[in-house]
């Protein structure tokens, strides 16, 4: 069985959030779909190790923002690789409140859902929650939709450990090509994010020009993704 099959199935990305005695929770996840159109309803799949998902589990309401492929690189890394049982995500970016209280994302979205949950599934890891919408909006009319292949491409990184379409990855990274005699070491891949620091490209964005080795990074650099420092890669 080859399960790269998996990856030419086709998804979004989306922060799904909810919230419980007023503190507000989502994470990044890209499993969200309409599953009928009278009543609306859609489904977000969620794992059962997240915190949003318990809060939703308990007050049965909550909110899905469409991202737009200019989201900010810093939501990516508080929603998609931090906990809201730890932190205030969203004091970080615009949003507004919904009809629930659920919290919405204005700036990094083009459109958003709040729903009431009407039904749960329990698939083993992961709970589905299906969701009659209340309201609806668009943000963005100019902006389009990240799809997680233009993710992947964008901020190479891998499926997160909760995510519903996480493959563990048994390959090791690989020797990458030199230019001409300048040895630039090998490809080292975040155990957390999954983002691969490729030396002959660098990291330009942080001051790291390209040919640049995975030992001769300060040890003040860190993962562009998810913020952990470079004893956290591999």
């Amino acid at each position: 069985m080859n399960k790269k099959a998996l990856y030419n199935l086709t998804y979004g990305l989306y922060v799904i959030s909810s919230i419980e005695d007023g503190k507000m929770c989502g994470f990044m996840g890209n499993t969200a779909l309409q599953v009928t159109s009278s009543p609306i309803q859609i489904s977000v799949v969620c794992s059962k190790n997240n915190f949003t998902t318990q809060v939703i589990n308990r007050k049965k309401i909550f909110a899905v923002s469409v991202l737009h492929k200019s989201v900010n690189p810093e939501l990516v890394t508080a929603f998609g690789y931090k906990t809201s049982s730890e932190i205030d995500k969203f004091s970080l970016f615009r949003y507004r409140k919904g009809t629930t209280g659920c919290p919405i994302l204005v700036e990094d979205s083009v459109s958003w859902f709040e729903c009431e949950v009407v039904e749960t599934v329990d698939v083993g890891t992961h709970l589905i929650f299906i969701g009659k919408v209340i309201d609806c909006e668009v943000t963005n009319d100019k902006a389009e939709p990240m799809t997680y292949s233009y993710y992947h491409k964008i901020f190479k990184a891998s499926f997160p450990k909760n995510a519903p379409t996480f493959i563990e990855n048994s390959e090791k990274p690989t020797e990458v090509a030199s230019k001409g005699c300048i040895d630039v070491g090998k490809s080292y891949t975040c155990n957390v994010c999954g983002y691969i620091y490729d030396p002959i490209q660098g990291d330009p964005d942080r001051g790291i020009p390209p040919y640049t080795k995975f030992e001769n990074l300060p040890d003040t650099w860190v993962c562009p993704i998810c913020g952990v420092d470079k004893t956290n890669f591999s």
